[in-house]
Protein backbone atom coordinates (compact mmCIF):
# COMPACT_ATOMS: atom_id res chain seq x y z
CA UNK A 1 0.00 0.00 0.00
CA UNK A 2 1.68 3.50 -0.99
CA UNK A 3 1.23 6.01 1.45
CA UNK A 4 0.50 9.91 0.92
CA UNK A 5 1.91 12.68 2.85
CA UNK A 6 0.49 15.82 3.50
CA UNK A 7 2.38 18.74 4.52
CA UNK A 8 0.93 20.35 7.75
CA UNK A 9 2.22 23.74 9.48
CA UNK A 10 5.38 23.34 7.63
CA UNK A 11 5.96 19.58 7.95
CA UNK A 12 5.29 16.65 6.29
CA UNK A 13 2.67 13.50 7.81
CA UNK A 14 1.74 10.61 6.91
CA UNK A 15 -1.98 10.40 5.59
CA UNK A 16 -3.45 7.32 3.93
CA UNK A 17 -2.87 4.82 6.56
CA UNK A 18 -4.64 6.52 9.35
CA UNK A 19 -7.64 7.51 6.79
CA UNK A 20 -7.94 4.30 5.63
CA UNK A 21 -7.83 3.20 9.60
CA UNK A 22 -10.56 4.75 11.04
CA UNK A 23 -13.01 4.67 7.67
CA UNK A 24 -12.72 1.31 7.90
CA UNK A 25 -12.26 -0.13 11.25
CA UNK A 26 -13.24 3.31 13.41
CA UNK A 27 -9.78 3.18 14.85
CA UNK A 28 -9.65 5.48 17.81
CA UNK A 29 -5.85 5.59 18.00
CA UNK A 30 -6.00 6.61 14.26
CA UNK A 31 -8.06 9.61 14.76
CA UNK A 32 -6.33 10.64 17.57
CA UNK A 33 -3.11 11.23 15.74
CA UNK A 34 -5.18 12.59 12.22
CA UNK A 35 -6.52 15.22 15.14
CA UNK A 36 -2.98 16.06 16.44
CA UNK A 37 -1.97 16.29 12.89
CA UNK A 38 -4.43 18.70 11.59
CA UNK A 39 -5.39 20.41 14.49
CA UNK A 40 -2.84 23.41 14.02
CA UNK A 41 -4.43 23.98 10.27
CA UNK A 42 -8.29 24.04 12.46
CA UNK A 43 -6.47 27.07 14.89
CA UNK A 44 -5.35 28.71 11.67
CA UNK A 45 -8.40 29.05 10.15
CA UNK A 46 -9.81 29.92 13.69
CA UNK A 47 -7.21 32.82 14.16
CA UNK A 48 -8.94 34.47 11.02
CA UNK A 49 -12.54 34.71 12.50
CA UNK A 50 -11.04 36.67 15.62
CA UNK A 51 -10.01 39.32 13.74
CA UNK A 52 -12.78 41.59 14.87
CA UNK A 53 -11.84 40.23 18.37
CA UNK A 54 -16.04 39.32 18.91
CA UNK A 55 -15.69 36.30 20.30
CA UNK A 56 -12.94 34.57 22.19
CA UNK A 57 -10.22 32.97 20.45
CA UNK A 58 -10.85 29.85 22.56
CA UNK A 59 -14.43 29.36 21.77
CA UNK A 60 -13.49 29.38 18.34
CA UNK A 61 -10.87 27.07 18.13
CA UNK A 62 -13.23 24.46 20.18
CA UNK A 63 -15.35 25.77 17.16
CA UNK A 64 -12.61 24.86 14.78
CA UNK A 65 -11.61 21.64 16.32
CA UNK A 66 -15.68 20.37 16.08
CA UNK A 67 -15.35 20.90 12.13
CA UNK A 68 -12.21 19.02 12.13
CA UNK A 69 -13.39 15.97 13.67
CA UNK A 70 -16.82 16.48 11.65
CA UNK A 71 -14.12 16.68 8.96
CA UNK A 72 -12.41 13.33 9.60
CA UNK A 73 -15.62 11.30 10.57
CA UNK A 74 -16.33 12.58 6.61
CA UNK A 75 -13.77 11.59 4.88
CA UNK A 76 -13.54 9.10 2.01
CA UNK A 77 -10.19 8.09 1.43
CA UNK A 78 -10.50 6.46 -1.29
CA UNK A 79 -11.77 9.58 -3.13
CA UNK A 80 -9.08 11.35 -5.59
CA UNK A 81 -9.19 14.68 -2.99
CA UNK A 82 -6.42 15.77 -0.35
CA UNK A 83 -7.92 15.97 3.06
CA UNK A 84 -7.04 19.35 3.43
CA UNK A 85 -9.07 19.94 0.28
CA UNK A 86 -11.97 19.10 2.38
CA UNK A 87 -10.83 20.21 5.50
CA UNK A 88 -11.02 24.00 5.01
CA UNK A 89 -14.73 24.16 3.93
CA UNK A 90 -15.84 21.74 6.56
CA UNK A 91 -13.91 23.49 9.37
CA UNK A 92 -14.70 27.27 7.52
CA UNK A 93 -18.53 26.38 7.59
CA UNK A 94 -18.50 25.19 11.16
CA UNK A 95 -17.05 28.48 12.31
CA UNK A 96 -19.43 30.33 10.11
CA UNK A 97 -22.99 28.45 11.26
CA UNK A 98 -21.52 29.07 14.32
CA UNK A 99 -20.81 32.84 13.84
CA UNK A 100 -24.31 32.93 12.54
CA UNK A 101 -26.38 31.22 15.09
CA UNK A 102 -24.76 31.47 18.52
CA UNK A 103 -22.91 35.35 18.92
CA UNK A 104 -26.24 37.71 18.57
CA UNK A 105 -26.39 39.25 21.82
CA UNK A 106 -30.17 39.91 20.37
CA UNK A 107 -31.13 37.07 17.88
CA UNK A 108 -33.26 38.16 15.26
CA UNK A 109 -35.20 35.95 12.98
CA UNK A 110 -32.78 33.58 10.69
CA UNK A 111 -33.91 35.33 7.41
CA UNK A 112 -32.88 38.60 9.03
CA UNK A 113 -29.40 37.36 10.39
CA UNK A 114 -29.01 35.81 7.09
CA UNK A 115 -29.64 39.77 5.59
CA UNK A 116 -27.89 41.67 8.07
CA UNK A 117 -24.70 39.41 6.65
CA UNK A 118 -25.03 39.56 3.44
CA UNK A 119 -25.27 43.60 3.70
CA UNK A 120 -22.05 43.62 6.15
CA UNK A 121 -20.39 41.56 3.17
CA UNK A 122 -22.03 43.99 0.31
CA UNK A 123 -20.95 47.24 2.34
CA UNK A 124 -17.44 45.80 2.46
CA UNK A 125 -17.21 44.77 -0.53
CA UNK A 126 -18.84 48.18 -2.46
CA UNK A 127 -16.54 50.10 -0.07
CA UNK A 128 -13.88 48.06 -2.10
CA UNK A 129 -14.92 49.21 -5.36
CA UNK A 130 -15.96 53.06 -4.20
CA UNK A 131 -13.04 53.83 -2.17
CA UNK A 132 -15.73 54.49 0.12
CA UNK A 133 -18.73 53.76 2.60
CA UNK A 134 -21.71 53.13 0.73
CA UNK A 135 -24.80 54.98 1.08
CA UNK A 136 -28.51 52.73 1.75
CA UNK A 137 -29.62 53.39 -1.31
CA UNK A 138 -26.59 51.98 -3.03
CA UNK A 139 -26.67 48.83 -1.11
CA UNK A 140 -30.35 48.55 -1.66
CA UNK A 141 -29.58 48.54 -5.28
CA UNK A 142 -26.97 46.17 -5.27
CA UNK A 143 -28.43 43.93 -3.08
CA UNK A 144 -31.87 44.37 -5.18
CA UNK A 145 -34.31 44.96 -2.26
CA UNK A 146 -36.01 48.02 -0.59
CA UNK A 147 -34.28 50.80 1.35
CA UNK A 148 -36.49 49.57 4.29
CA UNK A 149 -34.79 45.80 3.80
CA UNK A 150 -31.18 47.18 4.58
CA UNK A 151 -31.79 49.57 7.27
CA UNK A 152 -33.69 47.20 9.19
CA UNK A 153 -30.59 44.80 8.52
CA UNK A 154 -28.14 47.22 9.24
CA UNK A 155 -30.19 47.88 12.61
CA UNK A 156 -30.31 43.60 13.24
CA UNK A 157 -26.32 43.71 12.51
CA UNK A 158 -25.51 46.18 15.78
CA UNK A 159 -27.27 43.34 17.52
CA UNK A 160 -23.96 40.84 17.03
CA UNK A 161 -22.13 42.48 20.02
CA UNK A 162 -22.79 44.08 23.53
CA UNK A 163 -21.12 46.20 25.53
CA UNK A 164 -20.84 45.06 29.59
CA UNK A 165 -22.33 48.34 31.52
CA UNK A 166 -18.96 47.93 33.54
CA UNK A 167 -16.67 48.09 30.72
CA UNK A 168 -13.79 50.36 32.22
CA UNK A 169 -11.82 53.03 30.50
CA UNK A 170 -8.65 51.07 31.13
CA UNK A 171 -10.44 48.80 28.53
CA UNK A 172 -11.32 51.35 25.74
CA UNK A 173 -9.34 54.34 26.03
CA UNK A 174 -11.97 56.81 24.13
CA UNK A 175 -14.63 55.40 26.93
CA UNK A 176 -13.47 57.96 29.83
CA UNK A 177 -16.83 56.28 32.19
CA UNK A 178 -18.52 52.81 32.39
CA UNK A 179 -21.64 52.87 29.97
CA UNK A 180 -23.69 52.09 33.66
CA UNK A 181 -21.97 55.77 35.12
CA UNK A 182 -23.89 57.11 32.38
CA UNK A 183 -26.65 55.81 32.72
CA UNK A 184 -29.10 58.50 34.98
CA UNK A 185 -29.85 58.00 38.66
CA UNK A 186 -33.18 58.24 39.98
CA UNK A 187 -34.64 61.63 40.30
CA UNK A 188 -35.56 62.32 43.72
CA UNK A 189 -37.83 64.95 43.03
CA UNK A 190 -40.29 62.83 41.80
CA UNK A 191 -41.22 61.42 45.13
CA UNK A 192 -40.98 65.16 46.89
CA UNK A 193 -43.36 66.25 44.37
CA UNK A 194 -45.63 63.28 45.10
CA UNK A 195 -45.30 63.96 48.60
CA UNK A 196 -46.30 67.58 47.96
CA UNK A 197 -49.43 66.72 46.33
CA UNK A 198 -50.44 64.06 48.99
CA UNK A 199 -49.57 66.66 51.65
CA UNK A 200 -51.50 69.59 50.40
CA UNK A 201 -54.85 67.08 49.96
CA UNK A 202 -54.71 65.73 52.93
CA UNK A 203 -54.16 69.75 54.92
CA UNK A 204 -57.30 70.23 53.02
CA UNK A 205 -59.17 69.01 55.08
CA UNK A 206 -57.69 70.65 58.31
CA UNK A 207 -58.80 74.38 59.48
CA UNK A 208 -56.61 76.90 58.73
CA UNK A 209 -55.55 77.14 62.14
CA UNK A 210 -54.49 73.70 62.20
CA UNK A 211 -53.16 73.87 58.28
CA UNK A 212 -50.88 76.74 59.94
CA UNK A 213 -49.69 75.02 63.23
CA UNK A 214 -48.99 72.32 61.35
CA UNK A 215 -47.13 74.68 58.47
CA UNK A 216 -45.15 76.44 61.61
CA UNK A 217 -44.00 73.47 62.70
CA UNK A 218 -42.79 70.56 60.15
CA UNK A 219 -42.25 73.87 57.08
CA UNK A 220 -40.57 76.18 59.52
CA UNK A 221 -39.55 73.80 61.89
CA UNK A 222 -40.96 76.12 64.94
CA UNK A 223 -41.23 74.51 68.48
CA UNK A 224 -45.11 74.66 70.30
CA UNK A 225 -43.92 77.74 72.28
CA UNK A 226 -42.85 79.73 69.07
CA UNK A 227 -46.14 78.34 67.38
CA UNK A 228 -48.01 79.75 70.50
CA UNK A 229 -46.38 82.90 70.11
CA UNK A 230 -47.16 82.94 66.48
CA UNK A 231 -50.86 82.30 66.60
CA UNK A 232 -51.92 83.84 69.91
CA UNK A 233 -52.75 80.84 71.89
CA UNK A 234 -51.04 78.87 74.68
CA UNK A 235 -48.49 76.03 74.39
CA UNK A 236 -50.26 73.11 75.51
CA UNK A 237 -53.21 74.56 73.33
CA UNK A 238 -50.96 74.28 70.08
CA UNK A 239 -50.35 70.73 71.74
CA UNK A 240 -53.57 70.04 71.08
CA UNK A 241 -54.33 71.43 67.87
CA UNK A 242 -50.63 69.51 66.26
CA UNK A 243 -52.29 66.02 68.10
CA UNK A 244 -55.83 66.80 66.83
CA UNK A 245 -55.14 68.14 63.34
CA UNK A 246 -52.28 64.87 62.96
CA UNK A 247 -54.98 62.16 64.01
CA UNK A 248 -57.26 63.63 61.15
CA UNK A 249 -54.55 63.00 59.11
CA UNK A 250 -53.89 59.99 59.81
CA UNK A 251 -57.44 58.94 59.52
CA UNK A 252 -57.54 60.72 55.71
CA UNK A 253 -54.50 58.66 55.30
CA UNK A 254 -55.07 55.49 55.52
CA UNK A 255 -57.13 55.22 52.95
CA UNK A 256 -55.05 57.92 50.39
CA UNK A 257 -51.91 56.31 50.07
CA UNK A 258 -49.80 59.37 52.23
CA UNK A 259 -49.45 56.96 55.73
CA UNK A 260 -45.61 57.18 55.22
CA UNK A 261 -45.96 61.02 54.74
CA UNK A 262 -47.58 61.06 58.42
CA UNK A 263 -45.40 58.66 60.26
CA UNK A 264 -42.18 61.00 59.19
CA UNK A 265 -44.39 64.05 60.17
CA UNK A 266 -45.71 62.27 63.47
CA UNK A 267 -42.38 61.24 64.64
CA UNK A 268 -41.22 64.36 64.12
CA UNK A 269 -43.45 66.04 66.77
CA UNK A 270 -41.74 67.23 69.86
Amino acid sequence: MSTRHATVAGREIPESADFIAYAKRRDARARERLVRAYLPLAVSIARRYHRDRRVALDDLKQVAAIGLLKAIERFDPDRAIAFTSFAVPTIDGELKRYLRDYTWAVRPPRGLQERAQRVCRERDQLSNDLGRSPTAHELAERMGCSLEAVVEASEAAQARAAESFDLRAVERHDMPFAPAERIGAEDGGFAAAEASVIAERLLSSLSDRERRAIHLRFHHDLTQAEIARRIGCSQMHVSRILRRALARLAEEAASDGGCSLLRSLGHSQP
